[in-house]
């Protein structure tokens, strides 16, 4: 499909919204568990909605914030090619990380980021599940648990290079760009990590101070 400029700014425009809306604070918020940003790692995300001890609205967030990623690619994929989606489907993804409403502090982008490789090749969505799955169960850290499924994603990406879908081909590239990014959100985590400090799965966080 012959698509003009404006197709791609109201596409971009679209996927930055809807990846932009912050549920882990609105529904943390609504719920009456106050502002999400003061506990735990102040991260607006799932996994620290969890911290908070309401599981039901944690795993109502982690469906959320899924969801928008997923909505952005499919809306992309309907009007565009596989590499329109996958270029929508990042900037749902920064705009998850960065939102305009709450000062571009945003959260990891990591549900969103499942929610995009299983729109674009449920394949992907399958690796990451997997690796994501095994790890946390073994290591119980959630964030090293991201950082291995992101990592094999990508790489399950350039083995099976979407050969499912048309004209796809600059999907690899766009995953390396989504895992930078993810990665890149995680770097407090990797230091903590390292250091043998990282919360575990379960583990309530603190108050920030």
């Amino acid at each position: 499909m012959l698509m003009s400029g404006f197709d791609y700014i109201w596409i971009g425009l679209a996927a930055y919204v809807m990846g932009s809306i912050p549920f882990g604070l609105v529904l943390t918020r609504l719920f009456g568990g106050g502002d999400i940003r003061d506990i735990g790692s102040g991260n607006i995300g799932a996994t620290n909605v969890l911290r908070t001890g309401k599981r039901s609205v944690a795993a109502l967030t982690l469906i959320l914030d899924a969801g928008k990623g997923a909505v952005a690619v499919l809306l992309a994929k309907h009007f565009a090619d596989g590499n329109v989606a996958a270029l929508a489907g990042l900037i749902a993804i920064i705009g998850h990380c960065f939102p305009v409403w709450i000062r571009f502090k945003g959260g990891k982008g990591v549900a969103t980021y499942l929610a995009v490789m299983s729109a674009l090749d449920i394949r992907f969505g399958l690796i990451f599940a997997v690796l994501w799955l095994g790890t946390a169960f073994i290591a119980r850290y959630s964030s090293l648990a991201a950082l291995v499924a992101t990592m094999g994603a990508t790489i399950g990406a350039f083995v099976l290079d979407s050969d499912s879908m048309d004209n796809a081909h600059l999907i690899p590239v766009f995953m390396i760009v989504m895992t930078g990014l993810i990665w890149t959100r995680h770097h407090a985590n990797i230091g903590r990590l390292l250091s043998g400090q990282e919360t575990k799965i379960g583990q309530n966080g603190k108050t920030k101070k």
